[in-house]
């Protein structure tokens, strides 16, 4: 990264130093494409969402769309079919969760068979109990009467069945009356027939029971596997046991054809305790002997097995699988948020080590002044190199601003005024998104973004440059003015840039001239750094910024790493932009942090106070864990850091925002589908995060705890549903992008891609979520836990619930911060229910709402709107160099004319300085013989300042012949007036076949083939001119002999009774 050399003479150079730019690589291989439906004018019918979208609301004609919703357009149609779509699938999924949670159990393990050892008391362990029709009674104080002595058979075995001392008939077993079954001697038999019940006309009623002084416990008779496997004549079916001695007693030996006494023998005949007497399998094995289980069971039920069933055993499985998934993720995040906010966030907040070669400033660069102002020793003094740069990286300070009033922005700017770091390498850019008047407003923000600073004289009233905006038709095309000057803080002046955003000429009388929106104000921004980084071909916008910028900061703009960028009422803290480099500083391979946003009115309303602890734990717990991966999947727009471009080496760039496949795919400017219009109007910041992961899923997303700022958020309900519902929407449709990414940090269930796929599942089924907890707490305290097992969802409830808690004590220690979670717990069903499901039937709804008031705007007022067609020939597109060039004929034809006038004027006439000439406000970019001129400068520059220092040989009767160079064409030979290997040039600048075969920006600049061709014939007709100037002006100095000139290996000296040293390019 070697460096140029400037004169200790105060002559500023036309050529200016830039930093090695990267070629275009080559993009054979493209992303993989986003989910953003059919682009451009494709058909898009036979897409399956659309298909599918039209079969959910098929009950919904177009007719009836126009006629009764008032959607006469098909997009508006089809957003709503598509928002139908996306609500049905959420309420499917939120059955689906509601029935694994509460249904899935139900079916398994009905109530009948749920908690089978509280319903039972089990056989030989109840002293004085006995089993009657499988109820255990309480015969401690029964009265014996002949044939039965209760308190001999309670001692004789406690629990037994004595269900066979009691009259009964068939009459009593309703289901044994079928005559489809009456075929089976164990259906049809009398139990008492022969007088083989001991009790005769004693039934069992509760007569019976007064009688014999017997309680009936509620509780029926339990028994385990083994004890029914030691029982003579006992079997089970589907957990009843069945008491079989009377039919044994009466048919002794097998009875032939008579299938459902083989089947009760074979069961009966099976010596395996374990379940060995389990009929259940035979029995429903065959019809007609499952017509026969209801009748068995009334006739000879005797208890119950106690064991849970299969279908409870498989429903506990499943609950305490899913209890310790989600507690896993729970307590995972937890443990690794608190990790990184113990060990990793302060190494990396850390200052940096600094490189011996490095040094932390350069002095003689000098904000405001000459970027090649003299060296006070003179001599040969090196300039600003790369190396020199140390860790104070050059670093872009964006406030996006809208509607905000002073006091906000003024804040703002003065907060990053106030930051603990170096004014020479940070520059304050301010874009204006068009001439607007925020509501109670009395002055538009242009107006109050321009009287914060003060405007360079030479750029006091700059005229508007065309660029391309982010728009539809003649919108496209936008214009913008630049004001260059200096933010007054205190002792100190921070460089600083306002662009506004003002429209063209026909736009000027409408409501909102030059609205573009926010993700327009952040391209304007990445397309100048992209255009920077590879050289490309620059608009009059890009251009201006160029030469203000480097006017500015002493320094061209590909100097510049690092872009902050905060919302125009943030208010950040003095030490947050020093933190936040630290940690570009530490770890080269991060691309993009934020630091902590805090809320500044907290106390304002009921609606602010909710949000306190939602920013905390969204920061410290969400943020904190996805640090741990390095993929924070949200950089908040209020208040984050991007790098425009990454070190690779001592001389190589990786471009990172700047990227043209990001820059790319943010600027899409025909938005048309319900996802794409989700992710790039309504949540732009997130979505710039996931451009950002899926084109560097190797680098790190990160969070600065350390790095603090504070915002006003919003204190009425409606504005909240406003603003909650772009941001629930866009977090839906981003989620879903970065779900498909695969090569995200971690593996399985451990990785970013899980942790995403369960975060977006989270959203959705949040209404349902929030509904089964509260089903949950009120069960609960209905029929509280009787033990360990059934209280531990209630436990889970509450460690998810207290665990943030924990992390506020371990993180910040304060204990304030406790009591904004109890109003955030208070708060669950706003954020849990109603916010989400507003959102969701909000699908279709890409406005702002309530969130940012214009005055005097309409409803429907929206800049995305098309209007007329895009003219791209308005707007001409060139590289530096060429920019560069027609600034340098314009003064190198004025100074002619001057001399012209030196020479011919008398003796007696005094010739003034034309204060035109020397001014940047007017029109150095073209001249007259170029053909139209669509960006002039200011038409009353004449009163204006100059932009740099004045040549003080102009002020002689003699010129000074400017050079410059163009890296791509190689080295220019002045005595010649020719470029050397000017084949090779010829190659790299105008090689459009090869150059337009490149897929870039196409969304953005089309047609760009159609109209550059013109600008390159121009082109070559003025390098006809400028050859031909070339000659005059030698011409001329020869006929003064006003000195010779000599080139010596790139540094140029010119003899004037003195040598002055030319800085290097």
């Amino acid at each position: 990264m070697d460096g140029g050399y400037y004169s200790n003479d105060n002559r500023p150079l036309s050529a200016l130093r830039r930093g090695r730019t990267l070629n275009r690589p080559e993009r054979y291989q493209p992303a993989a494409p986003l989910l953003t439906g059919a682009s451009g004018n494709k058909d898009n019918s036979c897409d399956v969402w659309v298909i599918f979208s039209k079969v959910v609301t098929f009950w919904a004609p177009a007719s009836l769309l126009s006629s009764v919703g008032g959607l006469s357009d098909k997009q508006s149609q089809q957003a709503w079919r598509e928002k139908i779509a996306l609500c049905f699938i959420a309420l499917i999924m939120g059955g689906v969760v509601a029935f694994l949670t509460v249904g899935f159990s139900s079916i398994l393990c009905p109530p009948s068979q749920a908690n089978n050892p509280s319903k039972f008391k089990r056989f030989g362990e109840s002293p004085g109990h006995l089993g009657i029709d499988g109820w255990q009674f309480d015969v401690t104080n029964g009265k014996s009467i002949p044939g039965l002595d209760l308190q001999q058979l309670a001692a004789q075995q406690n629990g037994q069945d004595i269900t066979v001392f009691f009259q009964r008939t068939n009459q009593q077993a309703p289901d044994c009356l079928r005559n489809d079954i009456q075929k089976f001697k164990a259906v049809n038999f009398e139990v008492c027939a022969d007088d083989s019940c001991p009790l005769k006309d004693v039934f069992i009623k509760q007569s019976t029971f007064d009688q014999l002084n017997i309680v009936n416990t509620s509780t029926k008779v339990g028994y385990d596997w083994p004890q029914v496997g030691k029982l003579k004549n006992y079997l089970v079916i589907s957990g009843n046991v069945l008491n079989l001695d009377p039919y044994i007693t009466k048919f002794p030996d097998p009875i032939e054809g008579d299938t459902l006494d083989k089947t009760i023998r074979t069961v009966l005949g099976t010596d395996h305790l374990e379940g060995g007497k389990d009929g259940t399998a035979l029995f429903f094995g065959r019809s007609e002997t499952k017509a026969t289980i209801n009748c068995l069971v009334e006739k000879f039920y005797a208890g119950n097995i106690d064991k849970e069933t299969i279908g409870c055993f498989i429903s506990g499985i499943f609950l305490y699988v899913s209890l310790t998934v989600i507690l896993g993720i729970v307590l995972t995040r937890f443990i690794m948020a608190c990790v990184f906010n113990w060990f990793i966030s302060h190494r990396l907040a850390n200052p940096p080590k600094t490189n011996g070669k490095n040094s932390p400033s350069v002095a003689q660069v000098v904000p405001g002044e000459s970027p090649y102002t003299a060296a006070t020793g003179g001599g040969m003094t090196k300039i600003m190199t790369m190396d020199d740069v140390g860790n104070d990286l050059f670093t872009v300070l964006l406030v996006t601003c809208y509607s905000e009033d002073e006091a906000g922005i003024r804040c703002t700017c003065e907060s990053m005024a106030a930051t603990d770091y170096p004014n020479d390498r940070k520059l304050l850019f301010l874009i204006c998104d068009g001439i607007i008047t925020g509501s109670g407003n009395d002055k538009s923000t242009p107006d109050i973004c321009v009287g914060l600073m003060e405007v360079l004289p030479e750029f006091k009233d700059p005229q508007p440059r065309s660029y391309v905006a982010i728009a539809d038709g003649s919108k496209r095309h936008n214009m913008a003015k630049v004001y260059a000057g200096h933010f007054p803080w205190k002792d100190s002046k921070v460089p600083m840039v306002c662009v506004v955003k003002c429209g063209t000429p026909e736009e000027q009388g409408k409501p909102k001239p030059g609205n573009r929106g926010k993700r327009d104000s952040q391209l304007i921004l990445m397309n100048f750094f992209s255009r920077i980084t590879y050289n490309d071909r620059m608009s009059p916008l890009d251009y201006e910024l160029f030469r203000k910028i480097h006017h500015l900061m002493g320094v061209t703009p590909d100097f510049f790493e690092i872009v902050l960028m905060v919302d125009a009422d943030t208010k950040v803290y003095p030490d947050s932009l020093r933190l936040l480099i630290n940690c570009m500083c530490n770890d080269p391979l991060i691309m993009g942090l934020c630091g902590e946003t805090r809320i500044a009115n907290k106390r304002d309303s009921w609606v602010t106070s909710i949000q306190v602890f939602e920013y905390y734990i969204s920061h410290h717990l969400g943020k904190g864990f996805e640090s741990v991966f390095g993929g924070v999947t949200c950089l908040p727009g209020c208040f984050c850091m991007y790098r425009l471009k990454a070190r690779k080496g001592d001389e190589d760039w990786v471009p990172i925002i700047t990227k043209p496949e990001i820059v790319q795919e943010y600027s899409q400017n025909v938005v048309t589908t319900l996802h794409q219009k989700n992710l790039l109007l309504l949540g732009e910041d997130r979505f710039l995060t996931t451009l950002m992961l899926r084109n560097f899923p190797n680098r790190k997303m990160m969070f600065c705890p350390q790095a603090i700022c504070k915002t006003v958020v919003p204190d009425d309900f409606n504005v909240l549903l406003s603003q909650r519902r772009r941001w629930i929407n866009s977090t839906i449709h981003n989620l879903l992008e970065l779900v498909l990414v695969r090569n995200l940090c971690g593996t399985f269930c451990f990785s970013m891609q899980f942790v995403i796929f369960m975060e977006l599942i989270g959203t959705v089924v949040l209404p349902v979520a929030i509904l089964l907890t509260y089903t949950l707490i009120v069960s609960e305290i209905l029929n509280p836990p009787k033990d360990f097992a059934s209280a531990i969802p209630l436990l889970m409830l509450i460690m998810v619930l207290g665990l943030p808690g924990i992390l506020i004590l371990i993180t910040t220690r304060k204990l304030i911060y406790i009591a904004w979670m109890f109003v955030y717990l208070l708060a669950l069903p706003v954020w849990n229910f109603i916010l989400p499901t507003y959102a969701y039937w909000h699908f279709d709804d890409f406005s702002w709402g309530e969130t940012r008031k214009v005055e005097g705007e309409a409803k429907g007022d929206a800049h995305g709107k098309k209007e007329g067609q895009f003219d791209p020939s308005k707007i001409p597109f060139k590289r530096w160099e060429d920019w560069e060039r027609g600034r340098i004929k314009s003064k190198k034809r004025q100074e002619k004319q001057r001399q012209m006038q030196y020479k011919n004027a008398p003796s007696n006439h005094i010739v003034t300085e034309d204060p035109y000439y020397n001014s940047e406000t007017a029109s150095n970019l073209s001249s007259p013989d170029e053909g139209q001129q669509y960006f002039d400068y200011n038409n009353n520059s004449q009163s204006q300042q100059q932009q740099y220092e004045p040549y003080p040989q102009y002020n002689q009767n003699t010129a000074q012949q400017e050079d410059y160079y163009y890296p791509e064409r190689g080295q220019y030979n002045q005595n010649q007036g020719q470029f050397n290997n000017r084949d090779q040039y010829n190659r790299d600048q105008y090689d459009r076949v090869q150059y337009n075969q490149v897929p870039y920006n196409q969304g953005q600049y089309d047609q760009e083939e159609q109209y550059n061709q013109g600008q390159y014939d121009q082109e070559q007709y003025d390098q006809e001119q400028y050859d031909q100037e070339q000659y005059d002006q030698r011409q001329y100095n020869q006929g003064q002999g006003q000195g010779q000139y000599q080139y010596n290996q790139g540094r140029g000296q010119y003899d004037q009774g003195g040598y002055y040293n030319q800085r290097q390019v």
